[in-house]
């Protein structure tokens, strides 16, 4: 039996699923207020015209940091939330399990660095096909 004991920094993703494709940022630690308005601004460079964001119930959503950010920008983004305790409505869920199951589930890293460069590139090769962006609605039961 083999047995290693380490402790790794947390590395923390967040998405945003369209009906055409995803967004994603890998963060070092958790996702707090500052990494969602970090996400937020670089969906707007990317998605140049109004948002409407439906999200869970994580507190970082609701802190005034990103209350405060999304207020400034006079409607150019809307946020509404996902029903409490439904992930099995969300697509992102449906995305994180894909990655988890079939794109590193047997990736077996020896530092953090590592994981996250192998995430990103598995992310990205993601979103080269579409089939499973449409397969994350399809499972959230949300397809058009």
């Amino acid at each position: 039996m083999l047995q290693y004991s380490f402790s790794w920094k947390q590395l923390s993703m967040i998405a945003g699923v369209t009906f055409h494709g995803f967004y994603f940022r890998l963060f070092e630690g958790t996702i707090k207020s500052p990494q969602v308005v970090a996400f937020l601004k670089a969906l707007r460079q990317q998605i140049r015209r109004k948002l409407l964001v439906i999200w869970d119930g994580l507190a970082a959503h609701k802190s005034r940091l990103v209350r405060d950010f999304v207020a400034r920008l006079d409607g150019a983004i809307q946020l509404e939330r996902l029903p409490a305790y439904a992930p099995e409505i969300n697509p992102v869920e449906y995305l994180w399990a894909h990655l988890k199951q079939h794109e590193v589930g047997n990736f077996c890293a020896i530092q953090l660095a590592q994981v996250s460069d192998f995430a990103r590139r598995r992310l990205k090769s993601m979103q080269r096909r579409p089939t499973l962006v449409t397969a994350f609605w399809q499972q959230a039961e949300l397809a058009l």
